[in-house]
This record gives structure tokens, sequence and C-alpha cells, in this order.
């Protein structure tokens, strides 16, 4: 066993001696070690239930004959670090949690790995490392929270982001907005809908490297303590069967992942996080491949913030393995692809069933003829730009309109606020890239902002930064080169006309190659935004957003 370098033999006496001053026993030192990676804190919902959840595991792997080997790891909550310095760190923070796990069971060789994730950056960081390391590994979720209920309306973390622009369009009260807050975060568990962490938790079943119902099982159920236990005992039958990670996240296994992510219309971040996680695991995937697997998937799922339907409702209709099912007739799925039950997704999906048609439609009848999210090219996105077309307006798929400049993130947030964006006008927001954020901040205020203010379906918005899942509306992000790296985003004046067109797959600024040239010779570099500390050391180390903004290697 990979332990027994820690444990095994004459000359570990010490480090057995050290096994037992926590406790250990000689019986459970023999067995094999299972570090569990729990992201529990206190300040993100989607992990403050996860001691809960890692009791499960570790009782899942007892019951398998493994010893449970629990350590942390670090976790930011996107929604409380949203539009302030924080939120710099979030993107960032997921290459410190690769690094972390890494260093975690390098240090301490493992026999195999239980990763107990949730939200956002968490989930992604920890498949870096899973696919780094190349030891038995698995999977847990902490889950989705459930929708809250306020004035007979279904409502959640985004119905209040977009609550402050109704204040502010006189559209709501701010003694509604209390009541609001109140209700839209009923429990724990990662923000009710489609989001990053969702869209992440989701992908990880659909890659193979974690248990049927991982992504929509509620956090809250019983059903997910279960799953967790189950993980737990899977995770010692993956180390009798050497069944590593990079055995299950093939080529083919992304692809069907990418497929999955079409069909649910899911958060543009997993155009970041899909790309870095391949790259750990020695998989080579173009940003075109989204397109390419886009055109032949169907958008199935109306999903929060897009449509009506929750996780919990996704999960009593099937889940992600009915989604599978239904994704499998168009023949975009490979079924003979390996997971960690130890069988295949098409052993995996022979028991699956599509139990509400409305919620998973069938690809006979989908919501769009197309997947949820398209890869935009042209002069102002060489390297390519991102848009979750399942979320926009049908009105805005093709638009042209009058730019409308900002620096930063907060001079377009106080704009919009302000009332100074009209109908047309499309908003660059530029300057916070990977590198020029630096760390490619989320931009949910401002666009939660303009749906608050009635314009989703009037104006636009593009950003070589990024937006949260829950966005909706007409939003570009990921816009290639960056500014800060001498991008044509960086070249646009107030007043330029953009050019819009999603179905086609393009972004133009609507000047003469000529007349860009000659901004391109004027334009010079800003100086770093932060000149010391982590975000220093990554502004310098970090790539496009086009290739997953990973660190260089």
């Amino acid at each position: 066993m990979r332990s027994d370098q820690m444990k095994k033999g004459m000359e570990r006496a010490p480090h057995r001696s050290l096994f037992k001053a926590m406790g250990y026993t000689d019986d459970e030192i023999r067995r094999p070690l299972i570090g569990v990676a729990n992201s529990f804190n206190e300040i993100i919902p989607g992990h403050i239930h996860l001691r809960q959840i890692v009791e499960a595991v570790k009782a899942g792997v007892r019951l398998a004959g493994g010893t449970p080997i629990e350590f942390g790891g670090i976790g930011v909550c996107d929604g409380i670090a949203m539009n302030h310095l924080g939120m710099r760190y979030s993107l960032a923070s997921r290459e410190l949690i690769a690094d972390s796990v890494e260093l975690m069971a390098q240090a301490h060789p493992f026999d195999g790995l239980v990763l107990v994730p949730s939200c956002d950056k968490i989930t992604p960081g920890m498949l870096m490392a899973m696919l780094r390391l190349n030891i038995p590994a698995i999977v847990i979720s902490g889950g989705p929270m459930l929708t809250g209920e306020w004035r007979g309306r279904t409502v959640n973390l985004i119905t209040v982001f977009e609550g402050i622009g109704q204040v502010k369009a006189g559209k709501m009260t701010e003694q509604d907005l209390d009541e609001l807050e109140n209700e839209a975060c009923p429990t724990c568990g990662s923000c009710a809908g489609m989001f990053t962490a969702n869209s992440m938790n989701c992908l990880t079943e659909a890659l193979g490297l974690a248990l049927p119902g991982n992504g929509t099982i509620p956090a809250v159920t019983a059903a997910r303590i279960r799953l967790a236990k189950e993980t737990g005992i899977q995770a010692v039958r993956l180390i009798e069967k050497n069944l590593t990670p990079r055995q299950i996240a093939t080529p083919s296994a992304f692809k069907n992942a990418i497929a999955v992510d079409m069909a649910l219309g899911c958060s543009t971040n997993t155009v970041l996080h899909v790309p870095a996680i391949a790259h750990d695991a020695d998989v080579d995937l173009p940003l075109d491949i989204f397109n390419e697997i886009s055109l032949k998937t169907r958008h199935i799922c109306s999903l929060i913030p897009a449509g009506p339907h929750s996780l919990k409702d996704l999960d009593l209709a099937g889940g992600i393995q009915a989604v599978i099912k239904e994704l499998a007739s168009l023949s975009i799925i490979d079924t003979l692809a390996m997971t960690v039950t130890g069988k295949t997704v098409g052993e995996n999906i022979k028991t699956a069933s599509v139990k509400n048609s409305d919620v998973i439609r069938p690809i006979s009848d989908p919501y769009h003829k197309e997947g949820g999210i398209a890869i935009l090219y042209g002069n102002l996105a060489p390297q390519g730009s991102v848009v979750k077309q399942s979320a926009v307006a049908p009105e805005m798929l093709v638009h042209e309109g009058p730019a409308r400049v900002f620096e930063s993130e907060d001079e377009a947030y106080s704009a919009i606020l302000a009332g100074k964006i009209r109908p047309g006008d499309v908003v660059v927001i530029r300057y916070e890239g990977p590198k020029g954020g630096p760390g490619m901040p989320e931009m949910l205020s401002p666009t939660a902002a303009i749906v608050g203010m009635g314009l989703e379906k009037e104006a636009a918005l593009i950003t070589d930064g990024r937006f949260s899942g829950g966005t909706q509306g007409s939003a570009i992000g990921h816009v290639s080169p960056e500014a800060a790296d001498g991008g044509a985003i960086g070249l646009v004046k107030e007043g330029d006309v953009i050019k819009i067109d999603i179905p086609a797959r393009s972004l133009a600024l609507a000047i003469d190659d000529a007349e860009l040239e000659n901004r391109r010779k004027e334009w010079r570099p800003r100086k770093p935004k932060i000149t010391k500390g982590y975000l220093a050391r990554y502004a310098r180390q970090v790539t496009s957003g086009a290739t997953g903004a990973i660190l260089k290697d």
C-alpha cells in the first residue's frame, strides 16, 4: 500500500509512535489509510454542514475496512466576497486549494482520498489536485440549498442581488428587501440554482468522479448522508480495484461532462474550470470544443436563474443520470467511459429514468436546439469570450449598440444604479481579467443591477472578468486577450459601436483594422493594482481566461 511509506517496518517505528499519540491503534494503522479533505468553515453556507457529511464519509470508510484521516482546506464564499476586494481572491483560491490537497497527500502518502467540497472554487480546486495526484479518489459535495418562499414567490440569493436594482428603480421598498433577505437562503447548501457550485458538482458526477446523486441531492436530506456513507465505502473499493482518477477522467469523460453542461445550461465559470481540471489530467481541451459540443447538444433543463426549476426539482425528475440517459440517444455520450462506481456510464444509466418531462425535457422537445453556453470570437475577442446563451432573451441574441466604457466593476455598478445606462447600451468593464483584476472577479452585482433596473432585454455587458453562475441576460465574459495584456477590449472608446451576434458566435468592434492597429500602438500597460502578497504573485503567473486561468508551468 502507498501508506506503507510512512507506517511499515522497523524504520517506521517513530512514525507509528506519532500515529499512536493521536489514538490510532495498530489495527487502524495496518488498514488502508484514506485522507478525507474537509473544506468545512463557518463563512460558506455550502460548507457549514460539512462536518456532518464528513462524519458520514468516515463511517463509510470504517464500514469498508479502512481508516479515515481528516484534514482541512480553505474556501471563499463568492456571495459574501462579491463586489469588494475579496472577490479578487476567489478564483485565485482555486490554485491554493489544489496545491494544499496535493501537499497533504504527498507529505502523508494516503492510500486513497475522499474530497469533500461544495462551492465555487473549492470543487474544481480539489478536482485539480485529485487528477494531479492520480491515487484512488472520490468526491462527495455538500449538496444544494433549498429555495426560499417570499410572498408566494420562489426566491434565492440572486433574487436579493436583483432586489437592490429594483429598490433603485422604485419597484421595491427597502423594507421589502429586508424581508426578502430573511427568506431567500433558508437552508445550508450551495446556493439554490444552477450557479457555479452546483454546476461543478453536477459536472463532477457527469465526469464519473462522484457517485450518482452527487450533483442534485439536497444538502439537508438524509439521502445526502447516505450518499456520503456510500462514498466512504467506495473509496476503499477504489483502492482494492486500483481504479485511479485518470483512468476515469479521459477525453471521452470530459466530452460527456461538457455535453451535460450544455444540456443543463450551467455557469459560464465551467469554461474556466473544466479546462483547468483537464490540464491536470494531461487532457488537451481547446476552447473550441465547447462550441463543437454545444452545436450537437440540446438544452433540455431550464434551471434557476434562467428558468423556473431548482436543483431539488432536477433531483426528483431523475437527476444527472437521467439527463445523461436522455443525451445518450443523441449519440454524444460515451457510454463505455468508466466511473467511480466501478461501472461504465452505460451501466450506471440503465436504471435511470426521467420522472418529470417538464424538468428534463426529451431531446425532441428541448428548450433550445443548442447547448447552454456559446464561445464568441471576433476582433474584440480573438482568443474567445463566453456567454450563457440559454439565459439571454431572444431579442438580445443579436444586438448592436454604443459602448459605455468603465475601467472597473465599481465604476460600472455605480453608473447602473444611478440610472446612467440606457436601452441599447453595451456596458464594457475592463481591466478585471485574471491578470488585470487581478483575480478575474465575478460581475454579479452589475448584471443583477441591470436585471433589477429592468434593462436585461435592452442592454448588454461585456468584460474581461467573469460572471457568477447566477448571472442572466446578454452578459459576455472572459474576453481574451484581456485589457491588461493589450487585448482589444482595452482599446474600446466611449461610443464605439459593438456588434454581438450569439447565433453566429461573433463579438466585434465596428472599427476598421487600421484604426484598431493605431490604437494598439498608442496603448501602454497599466501599473498593477496590487503589488504585494499572494494576488501580486498570482497576477505574474496566471494565464488567459481562454486557457482556464491556470498558472504558468
